[in-house]
């Protein structure tokens, strides 16, 4: 026992505590458990709460490596899966390798719900090497540089890298870009695009070209790149020899020894006079000047010959390679020509050369030559001739002056692609070139509308001789019908077309025009006529004032009457309202029978003055101008036309309905627009 236990065990008084204090903590330590219960228990209501009405959301990142996420706001992740409440958030997603992605999201009161991200890789690396080197690297048919390549950026997925290099073979090849960064290396080995091409030649030594580019002398072997290529031997004093070749890479050939020619000799051959003929050893080589090729070594039969003058023969060699020039001077053959030219100043020129003033002699080779005889103020003439050797020629050339030349060209009759007969006309220079239109107010019968006027024709005329008849017009239009009145036909073949209005009348010109190929007179619009083209020489009505000539002049005076001053006609002269048409017209040329009831056949009756046909009867006609009343006492009109366009157009001369003393007068003047069953129409034409 130790001296400690001896001792006596010692009792310490204990606390007293009353009882009513006893387990009694004290006030401050009683709020702050409180308030610790109190927190405790909202948070296990908070939490509650937010895994009552939180949403379970699948987050998905499609990506080859695993990917950091996170999510904005109160989220409480379960793998792949969150726990959300509804409302908007924001996702963050990265990889290596890839780009990282935000995105925005919301959550609603569904049970299930997912996001599902798609990362997107970076571009792989690729480096790129050919044997050999410095080829041109195209990737999807983009260049892209030359290899060596190093670390070339292309995006995720398949490309296609071509290499090309000019001796080579292009090649070809897909590669899968791993991307994210990835290296990848591509090796290619391009295969040749040439072949072996072996030549020799007799004599050696010879240059050889490769499309046209010297390669080196004979014997030799070529590097000959694959295509159409064209290989050429050049050895002086030799013919060029030549080969096309179609070389395929890898496919070796040899040509063998190719035996050259002896060149030929080139003889540089002129004349005078130039364009001679030449033949060699009786072939034909062409005109001179030329370059002929002779074979070397032989002698050659050379003739040099031209119409007119003498032949040139004779005996040409030359060595091999050789060249040489010669110019031959032909001898004429000379034929004598006597000219006679009126007036005795006019110039003759032969071959565009001046020769001298009027008649003479001349020596002239005997070939063909152009002559020409020209005279201020006169038409110029141009000949061929051919002078023979041994045999005096005459040529006789006389001058007209322009305006006799210009007559002398013009057609005095026309026909028209209808078989229409046109005579032609000139005013100007007749008598009354100038004359008066129209009546004095003493002449018996005299209308208000033919009020006098001076009129001047200066342009030449083409005229109908007859009207235009239903035949002809129903080649225009087939369905015309000229009708009938109380059962007299008016629809016959050669009676002159009625029933047709002034407009249809032009239309008729317009047409005739077309056919011959000459420009339309008249302009139509919508198939109007809506006015005319004073320079165009078409198809036409006749004017007024070229009516009125045709129809009056005769001589120095101008006619009444078809049959002179005096009424009433004392002969049958033309298709009026006489005693058989009474029933008809209610009208009687008294004492007169033509032997027509109603319109007769074109040219029936005697012609005029002018070899015109019915100018005085059987249909009125439609001339060119719009009706209107001239004034008195204005100045001269020259080849009046009249206006453009209006709502009536005159009628001249009379018709198998008339017969009083004002209606049969050549001055009498008629106005309408449509058809009517005694209005025909001629047709007219300039001549220039």
């Amino acid at each position: 026992m130790s001296p400690q236990s001896d001792q006596k065990d010692v009792i310490a008084p204990s606390g007293f505590t009353p009882l009513n204090q006893a387990g009694k903590a004290p006030r401050s330590q009683q709020r702050s458990g409180r308030a610790l219960l109190y927190a405790c228990l909202a948070a296990a209501a908070l939490v509650l709460f937010f895994l009552l009405t939180a949403r379970s959301v699948e987050i998905k990142v499609i990506a080859e490596v695993p990917a950091d996420v996170s999510v904005s706001g109160l989220a409480l992740p379960l793998g792949q899966r969150y726990l959300l409440r509804p409302g908007d958030y924001q996702v963050d997603a990265s990889a290596p390798g890839y780009r990282p992605l935000s995105a925005a999201f919301s959550v609603d009161d569904g049970d299930d719900q997912s996001v599902v991200l798609t990362l997107d890789a970076l571009p792989g690396r690729l480096s790129i090497n050919s044997t050999p080197s410095g080829a041109t690297v195209l990737v999807d048919d983009v260049a892209v540089g030359q290899t060596p390549l190093i670390d070339l950026s292309l995006d995720k997925g398949i490309h296609s890298v071509s290499l090309e290099e000019p001796r080579h073979l292009t090649m070809t090849q897909d590669i899968e870009i791993t991307g994210r960064n990835v290296q990848q290396q591509l090796h290619i080995d391009l295969a040749p695009a040439w072949a072996d091409i072996s030549l020799s030649s007799t004599p050696t030594g010879a240059t050889a070209q490769l499309d046209g580019e010297p390669v080196g002398q004979t014997p030799l072997t070529l590097e000959v790149l694959q295509g159409e290529r064209t290989i050429t031997l050049l050895l002086p004093a030799y013919a060029e020899w030549q080969q096309r070749l179609t070389v395929e890479a890898g496919k070796d050939a040899d040509l063998g020894t190719i035996e050259l020619l002896p060149a030929e000799g080139i003889l540089a051959l002129s004349s005078e006079p130039t364009g001679a003929n030449v033949t060699l050893d009786g072939e034909f080589q062409g005109q001179t000047p030329l370059s002929l090729q002779l074979t070397p070594g032989s002698p050659h039969r050379l003739a040099v010959f031209k119409p007119g003058y003498k032949r040139f023969n004779e005996t040409v060699e030359l060595s091999a390679g050789a060249t040489d020039q010669r110019a031959v001077t032909l001898l004429a053959q000379l034929g004598e020509v006597r000219f006679r030219i009126s007036p005795s100043n006019a110039v003759l020129s032969i071959n565009g050369i001046r020769r001298g003033k009027g008649g003479q002699t001349l020596s002239l080779p005997a070939v063909e030559h152009t002559i020409r005889v020209s005279l201020e103020g006169y038409s110029s003439v141009t000949r061929k001739v051919t002078p023979r050797p041994g045999l005096e020629q005459s040529v006789d050339v006389q001058l007209q002056t322009q305006q006799a030349a210009k007559l002398a060209r013009i057609k005095p009759e026309i026909t028209s692609p209808l078989g229409q007969t046109l005579l032609l006309f000139n005013p100007a220079a007749t008598p009354l070139a100038e004359f008066t239109m129209g009546a004095s107010r003493r002449d018996p019968g005299r209308r208000a509308n033919e009020v006098l006027h001076p009129v001047a024709l200066q342009r030449m005329f083409y005229l109908q001789t007859t009207e235009v008849t239903n035949a002809q017009f129903r080649q225009f239009q087939s369905s015309h019908n000229s009708g009938n009145i109380a059962g007299k036909s008016l629809n016959r073949e050669h009676q002159p077309v009625v029933q047709v209005s002034w407009q249809q009348a032009a239309a008729f010109c317009n047409w005739l025009s077309a056919k011959q190929g000459v420009r339309a007179f008249y302009k139509e619009q919508n198939g109007i006529v809506t006015g005319f083209r004073p320079e165009s020489t078409g198809y036409r009505l006749p004017s007024e004032a070229e009516w009125a000539w045709a129809a009056r002049a005769d001589g120095n005076r101008l006619l009444r009457f078809p049959w002179g001053d005096a009424f009433p006609p004392d002969k049958i002269v033309e298709n009026y309202a006489d005693s058989s048409s009474a029933y008809i017209t209610g009208r009687v040329l008294n004492n007169y029978k033509d032997g027509h009831v109603v319109s007769a056949p074109v040219a029936s009756f005697k012609s005029n003055q002018h070899q015109l046909y019915d100018m005085g009867g059987n249909v009125s006609e439609w001339v060119n101008n719009v009706y209107s009343i001239p004034p008195a006492n204005g100045a001269t009109q020259r080849d009046p036309l009249g206006r453009q366009g209006g709502d009536n157009y005159v009628i001249r001369g009379a018709s198998w309905t008339l017969s009083k003393l004002s209606e049969l007068r050549l001055s009498y003047r008629d106005y309408g627009q449509s058809g009517r069953d005694d209005v025909g129409f001629r047709i007219a034409r300039y001549a220039e």
